[in-house]
């Protein structure tokens, strides 16, 4: 039996050592037309740690200033046993972190720092819903792939067509809802708030909500002031903005 009451802390943060590890590409996976998923490894990512699904860790690319230029990332999966890192990007024009993941192969090297903390979800909490677009899918799959059998989660997902869809192995009973538009209209909310509006809500829910910065801030005001979904109950992330590069935005 859930006991958890709204008004209850059910979240977490903790801190982590602040590294830097150079790592080498060791697989270059295409998981879907416009996502490829890159495997790293290397004796630096020994006490590597992720401790929650939406964690980030910053990637450092090479500049033309001769600075490098740094992205948050979210790590997919982390394999302890065999020493790797999984990391999913999103293929688009523009953008260092695309062009690498565009022409990564096996034996580039690329540096990672963090993540520097973790907010983490009780494990009591049982029911879920996750609203994201593509960005978010590492987030959202590692979520999903991770709860227990006692879980039922719910997803909302914005992707561009059905090619772009994922499947997820998972213990939980998943329920999920892909939602189509085009690319050039990821800052329009509208398609997403359609799908939320034919969603359930109960007070013992757990809402996480990472996408477009004006997209995540209409969701998250949906869910709280028309559904009346206790604050504490949610985290909400702009995990980019329409028109500038590396905008991250906590909704909190």
């Amino acid at each position: 039996m859930n006991d958890l009451r709204p008004s209850e802390p059910i979240t977490q943060r903790v801190k982590h050592e602040l590294r830097r590890r150079t790592l080498t590409v060791q697989a270059v996976e295409r998981v879907t037309p416009r996502m490829v998923r890159i495997t790293l490894s290397g004796a630096e990512l020994d006490n590597f740690l992720s401790a929650a699904p939406d964690d980030h860790i910053k990637l450092f690319f090479p500049g033309t200033d001769g600075k490098p230029e740094m992205r948050d990332f979210t790590p997919r999966h982390y394999d302890a046993a065999v020493g790797t890192l999984a990391i999913d990007f999103v293929l688009h024009e523009g953008g260092p972190a695309g062009s690498f993941a565009a022409s990564a192969q096996v034996g580039d090297t690329l540096e990672i720092g963090g993540p520097r903390g973790s907010l983490i979800v009780s494990d009591r909490v049982k029911r879920w819903l996750l609203v994201g677009d593509e960005t978010a899918l590492p987030a959202i799959g590692r979520r999903i792939e991770e709860l227990g059998a006692d879980a039922v989660v719910h997803a909302i997902i914005a992707v561009s067509d059905a090619q772009e869809e994922q499947s997820f192995a998972s213990r939980a009973e998943v329920h999920l809802t892909w939602v189509h538009r085009d690319p050039t209209d990821s800052a329009n909310p509208e398609p997403v708030l359609a799908a939320l509006r034919e969603s359930e809500f109960v007070s013992d829910m757990f809402v996480w909500v990472g996408a477009e910065a004006s997209v995540a801030r209409a969701v998250r005001d949906h869910i709280l002031n028309e559904r009346g979904h206790p604050k504490s109950w949610m985290r909400a992330s702009g995990y980019w903005q329409m028109g500038h590069a590396d905008a991250h935005e906590s909704l909190d």
